[in-house]
């Protein structure tokens, strides 16, 4: 496998993968490994073409989800498996409970784009001539702050946004903006809790619910006060709200659960 990941935490214990959104890698989810580690067996991977897993084949969506099930297979055999991802990230995961209905116990998906953006091939052309931006180290800026990347770690945020191709940015983007929601996504048999932010854009919140609609096990959490990027805004409450949701299949108070939006 040429994915690089991490791995934190008791082998023997629950499986937990965590899987990053575009533009970031790996360590969005340092808060959440420092929570949950004591608890399970935690890995982390880097998506291809991103962080550090540089070689192996271009990035998409399915590739991916593959790649990670495979991860899954390996390290979780007849353990339970909890598996996380925000945005990119979280339309893997969706692709993955279509690809293995059974693989996933729990899985949480934070604002995933589902309604495919129209002419996307068009608008990833005309995005061609801003591509200079993602390496100025203002544009950078206001991007990890619309993603409440902090002091901590924007030099690894720009770093990473610096050495990401051209190829590679628009694969992605078009990738992100392309997905939709698999047919068999409607057959996964895990506990899904959707969350997204009050501060969204509407295209993902009409996301939301498109997946509320396709598969009768999930759950959605509107939060409030908060915008693209849940477990960097607030680690404590994300990590709260996994917990109990997982431990006692409860959706705490600080949060709202909602069939519709």
């Amino acid at each position: 496998m040429c994915m690089h990941y991490k791995k934190y935490g008791d082998k023997s214990s629950a499986l937990m993968v965590f899987i990053h959104g575009g533009g970031v890698s790996g360590w969005m989810w340092d808060k959440q490994v420092e929570y949950f580690s004591s608890q399970f067996h935690c890995l982390v991977p880097d998506l291809p073409e991103q962080g550090n897993s540089k070689s192996g084949t271009p990035f998409t969506i399915n590739g991916a989800a593959e790649e990670i099930i495979t991860l899954i297979e390996e390290a979780g055999k007849g353990k339970p498996v909890i598996a996380v991802g925000f945005s990119l990230g979280a339309q893997v995961l969706i692709a993955m409970l279509s690809k293995k209905p059974k693989l996933i116990d729990f899985a949480m998906i934070n604002s995933a784009l589902v309604k495919p953006i129209p002419f996307v091939n068009m608008l990833t052309k005309s995005m061609r001539f801003a591509f200079p931006l993602v390496k100025l180290k203002a544009f950078s800026n206001i991007q990890a702050k619309s993603m409440y990347i902090d002091e901590d770690y924007f030099n690894i945020y720009y770093q990473e946004s610096r050495q990401i191709s051209k190829d590679t940015f628009f694969r992605i983007m078009n990738e992100n903006m392309s997905f939709k929601i698999p047919q068999n996504f409607k057959n996964a048999r895990s506990k899904i809790v959707v969350t997204i932010g009050e501060k969204e854009k509407k295209i993902m919140k009409d996301s939301m619910k498109e997946i509320l609609k396709s598969n009768p096990n999930c759950k959605g959490v509107l939060l409030p006060e908060i915008g693209h990027g849940f477990s960097l805004a607030n680690p404590l409450l994300f990590n709260i709200l996994l917990e109990e949701w997982i431990e006692n299949d409860v959706i705490i108070n600080e949060v709202k659960q909602i069939s519709q939006i």
